[in-house]
């Protein structure tokens, strides 16, 4: 039977879930481009009306979707992340200077979260040694070779989207879409999931759960989203009949 702090982690709307979200706050926001993307939980920031946000994600969106709604809104004072790409809002914001950006290797970016959530206060790492990415940092060498000190990358919240939780907050990912939104659901004081399919307890094998819902804080169904395409390539159609 869940207790304390893990009783009753369904919530009724997207609202109700972030109803505890303030000002200031740091955000971690799982997804890959425009994949895995927490859609309604993102649209409820902007509705909630907080401002001065550090968003912590691998990219700030992309072509007008996703977490470029924040951007638009004017909600985000600091971006940590490892991707700017064809982000023109993001792009703008720094010409302009009301976002500071902070760059990290990917790498180096999943694995400063991964120390967060594991206790690790810090650590050192070959990747940006000798670069723009060692300035101001702490360099030391280990078997002949530079390693720059990272410092472990905590959040208030961590919003990300599962396909499946039951009401515990054990989570399934869907395929690729799990990017990095388990490790930051550790590094994160709170987490708000937003899952395709909620399930009893007890629906999800154990060996199939890629979270432990320990981690999780609320949760709410959301079973329809856009699932945008960034790019979409596919080969062309022969009919069934392969060359040979």
């Amino acid at each position: 039977m869940s207790e304390g702090k893990h009783r009753n982690k369904v919530r009724s709307s997207i609202d109700e879930a972030l109803a505890d979200l303030s000002d200031g706050a740091r955000i971690m926001v799982g997804g890959f481009g425009l994949s895995g993307n927490a859609e309604q939980l993102i649209a409820g920031v902007v509705r909630r009306g907080v401002r001065e946000l550090t968003l912590i994600s691998n990219n700030a969106g992309n072509l007008g979707k996703g977490l470029n709604a924040w951007l638009e809104a004017g909600i985000v004072r600091r971006f940590i992340g490892s991707y700017i790409g064809t982000n023109e809002a993001l792009h703008r914001a720094m010409a302009a200077g009301t976002v500071e950006v902070e760059m990290t290797p990917q790498g180096t970016f999943i694995e400063r979260i991964r120390a967060a959530g594991a206790g690790i206060p810090a650590f050192f790492t070959p990747t940006g040694a000798g670069t723009v990415v060692a300035d101001g940092k702490e360099v030391r060498v280990f078997d002949g070779r530079e390693h720059v000190l990272e410092h472990a990358l905590h959040a208030d919240f961590a919003l990300v989207r599962a396909k499946k939780a039951d009401a515990f907050g054990n989570l399934r990912f869907y395929r690729t879409a799990r990017n990095f939104s388990p490790i930051m659901c550790t590094a994160a004081a709170r987490t708000i999931v937003e899952c395709d399919e909620l399930l009893p307890l007890g629906a999800i094998d154990p060996d199939d759960v890629h979270l432990p819902g320990i981690f999780v804080s609320s949760i709410v169904h959301v079973p329809v989203h856009e699932d945008a395409f960034e790019y979409k390539t596919v080969r062309p159609r022969d009919g069934g009949k392969r060359a040979g």
